[in-house]
């Protein structure tokens, strides 16, 4: 049975029929009820439609599986097999979620980021609470926060701070936060949350989220008692909840700022007035939001020296733009260069699958912070590389002269080229190896992807 024969089956009883009304319509619909306390915001997580599109989600994203071991392209037969003991205890406000599996990962910058997986289950539950919350939630939050919303991206908050320095913001304060998804506060956030969730059972399944503890390496499960630990659906909701007290501060006291998620950047009009904003936010956040800014990584600095989601800010002559930040390149550059290795062992065409595989999100990510010339210099390096791979594959002379000849180089210069002493960098740019090794012959042959 293929997955839309599954997502067709989860909703074969008549019950669920008559559920079918969607999860936006159905809040629409009851959200005059909350003043009297009256909800049914589970039943709308349970609802056909709602997690039809929950299971879509989870299985297109394929994530990596939790403490049981189940796939993701597993979750289909298992909704299928047993929806209704799922069901149940999430109506009856009894459904207790397993532990989340630490994975730790290197993060561009330099140490580890946690993650905290959970099954694949526990995810499509989440994944469905998540879309019903953010249409209670989504249209409450300021416009200045771009992270993890609907029809939001992180072009559109980038483009935000261009703009607001084209106004003529000289300085900009970037904040951050340490370790933010440790250390939410559970109870200042079951709070908030309990301002506008009426339906107790929906609050009860996020505690116990919240609680369901973090099964480590060693097979330890630690209970943190804080924190919302990235890697499941409904964390970034929960964060965007916790940091709109901040966006409603910011507002309040008249400032410029974008969101993007725990990156928070304001932008003023002296040093001067960013020291006091810095200031002032970092008390607010200790003392108010019990939430600890990393004081050392946190500053004040011109637009062109803030590094923000990526990009960088640049004006001359009364005109900004977005770049992309040296280090963002660095990144970008040192993950061609790992897939590229000389020494990995491996043919040609994985090489082009992986890099296929990386260069359209990159290139969709920061497409407005390219220029023309950059996208000729990066496809430049990047056809370079390619030949340096391929001329050490070729490794004896024999096969270099060879090769070149069958590409279409006269004997004389094939013999001359596979014969060098050169290295093979600098052989990447001859002219012989520009005519026998065009980036057309790479498209044509391998279907590499280039910048465009």
């Amino acid at each position: 049975m293929n997955l839309e024969q599954m997502l067709m089956e989860l909703g074969d009883t008549q019950q669920d029929r008559c559920e079918n009304t969607g999860a936006d319509e159905f809040i629409a619909n009851r959200l005059s009820e909350t003043a009297t306390g009256e909800s049914r915001l589970m039943e709308s997580i349970c609802a056909v439609d709602n997690r039809r599109a929950a299971l879509k989600k989870v299985v297109s994203n394929n994530g990596a599986p939790g403490i049981d071991g189940v796939k993701a392209r597993e979750l289909p037969g298992t909704l299928n097999r047993c929806w209704d003991a799922i069901k149940t205890p999430l109506l009856d406000g009894t459904y207790e979620p397993m532990a989340v599996r630490r994975k730790s990962i290197e993060k561009a910058g330099g140490g580890t980021r946690d993650l905290g997986i959970p099954t694949v289950q526990d995810r499509f539950v989440q994944q469905a609470m998540t879309q019903v919350l953010n249409a209670l939630y989504d249209h409450t939050f300021s416009d200045s926060s771009f992270g993890y919303r609907p029809g939001r991206s992180q072009a559109q908050a980038a483009e935000r701070a261009r703009w607001y320095v084209q106004q003529g913001a000289n300085y900009v304060v970037s904040i951050d936060l340490s370790k933010f998804f440790d250390r939410v506060n559970h109870d200042r956030l079951m709070s908030r949350l309990a301002t506008r969730i009426k339906d107790k059972r929906v609050l009860k399944l996020i505690r116990a989220f919240l609680n369901s503890g973090i099964t480590l390496e060693t097979d330890e499960t630690i209970y943190p008692g804080e924190g919302t630990p990235q890697g499941g659906p409904l964390s970034p909701l929960l964060s965007n909840i916790v940091l709109d007290e901040l966006d409603k501060e910011l507002e309040k006291r008249g400032l410029r700022f974008v969101r993007y998620a725990d990156d928070i950047v304001i932008f003023v009009q002296s040093q001067k007035a960013g020291e006091r904003v810095l200031k002032s936010v970092t008390r607010f956040l200790r003392d108010r939001m019990k939430l600890q800014v990393n004081e050392t990584k946190s500053s004040v600095k011109r637009p062109w020296n803030v590094k923000f989601l990526g990009f960088r800010i640049t004006r001359m002559m009364g005109h900004t733009r977005l770049g992309i930040h040296p280090k963002a390149l660095a990144s970008f550059k040192d993950k061609v260069r790992e897939i590229t290795r000389r020494t990995r062992g491996i043919s040609l065409i994985r090489v082009i699958r992986e890099l296929n595989e990386m260069i359209p999100g990159w290139l969709n990510y920061f497409r407005i912070g390219l220029s023309k010339k950059l996208i000729q210099e990066l496809n430049r390096w990047l056809i370079r590389r390619l030949r340096v791979f391929l001329w050490k594959q070729w490794k004896l002379p024999r096969t270099k002269v060879r090769n070149l000849k069958r590409l279409g180089i006269n004997h004389q210069a094939a013999v001359l080229l596979g014969n060098t002493r050169k290295g093979p960098w600098r052989v990447s740019d001859y002219m012989q190896m520009n005519f026998a090794l065009p980036a057309k012959w790479f498209e044509q042959h391998y279907g590499l992807i280039r910048l465009r």
